[in-house]
């Protein structure tokens, strides 16, 4: 059976999975090659999905994630706009 879903937006599901069930680990270098392995050279797509995810889900629990999700190159405005969906005040 054929998805409903386009190809970049099953990507983005697909990369917000492995976040979601990787948000508690303490080693997070295997998961953002799986994140890169899983992404095919898609780094829009990558980096919009790692950086939602960094910026809206951000806590105590899952700071180490966040953390090196944060660090991939152009996740910045990405982690902004998470922030601002989950209604976090940014910090000048």
């Amino acid at each position: 059976m054929r998805s409903p879903l386009e190809p970049d937006t099953r990507l983005d599901v697909e990369l917000s999975a492995i976040c979601a069930r990787n948000q508690y680990t303490r080693d997070p270098e295997p998961v953002i090659a799986e994140l890169a392995a899983a992404a095919h050279g898609r780094d829009d797509i990558l980096t919009r999905a790692a950086g939602l995810w960094a910026g809206y889900f951000d806590s105590p629990e899952t700071h180490v994630l966040a953390m090196a999700l944060s660090s991939i190159p152009g996740t910045n405005r990405w982690v902004e706009e998470g922030l601002r969906r989950r209604g976090v005040a940014q910090q000048s």
